[in-house]
């Protein structure tokens, strides 16, 4: 890594990302089809194409902002989202049970493209190919869509762990959890504009504190997938 430019490393970091979002979206789509649902095919999105799936401030703004750090001589690790890929529940022949499934695609397309690269850094370090910089960027792959993998994981709504837990509850944990989101959802709602104003004044504490929490796991799982802890986290 030491080899190419902060700017070159951020703008890998952002072909990266930008791949890694689009594939998590696919899924999504992809296992949705698959369980009876078509609504992310008959609106064209299940393609690679990365301008379908493109979302304005998740996908450019974000990974820009968090680049800031570059201009003045410093290290960034980007991070951001694609689009949601759109789907009917009622659809699925099991709407519960096919929502879980359909959220959970997502992340584990991340953990199965963090396994596929952690694979290829243990073969090149084993056999000796390649250059340190190759694995450094090997790791990289790695390490963004395990950022992508456990971010999504998280059980908060709107992201997919939200989806994920509420199949593993009880039904009466199940009805608590739902409506304790509603109300903050709610909250949320009539208070749009003070909600705004904090996530963009403090919007890089609440990542940092958010990477802060998930940092351990990202650093255990590349631990796991690569033969060596993540050097981001």
């Amino acid at each position: 890594m030491n080899a190419m430019s902060g700017i070159e490393i951020f703008i890998f970091q952002l072909v990266v990302l930008i791949f890694s979002v689009m594939i998590h979206e696919v899924a999504h789509g992809f296992v949705a089809e698959k369980l009876g649902d078509p609504t992310a095919r008959l609106a064209g999105r299940l393609t690679l194409n990365p301008l379908k799936h493109l979302d304005p401030f998740g996908s450019v703004i974000l990974p820009l902002i968090l680049s800031i750090p570059l201009l003045f001589g410093g290290s960034a690790f980007i991070f951001g989202w694609a689009k949601p890929v759109p789907y009917n529940p009622y659809n699925l022949k099991d709407p519960e049970k096919g929502g879980a499934v359909v959220a959970a695609a997502g992340p584990l397309s991340n953990i199965l493209l963090a396994a596929i690269f952690g694979g290829l850094i243990r073969l090149f370090i084993g056999f000796g190919f390649g250059s340190l910089t190759l694995v450094a960027l090997l790791s990289v792959i790695v390490s963004i869509n395990l950022l992508l993998a456990i971010f999504n994981l998280l059980p908060i709504p709107p992201i997919d762990g939200s989806k994920v837990i509420t199949f593993f509850l009880p039904h009466r944990g199940r009805v608590l959890w739902n409506n304790f989101w509603r109300k903050i959802g709610g909250a949320i709602r009539k208070n749009r504009i003070i909600f705004l104003l904090i996530f963009f004044l403090f919007f890089r504490q609440i990542f940092e504190f958010i990477f802060l929490i998930i940092s351990p796991v990202i650093s255990f799982l590349h631990l796991i997938f690569a033969g060596f802890p993540s050097p981001f986290f």
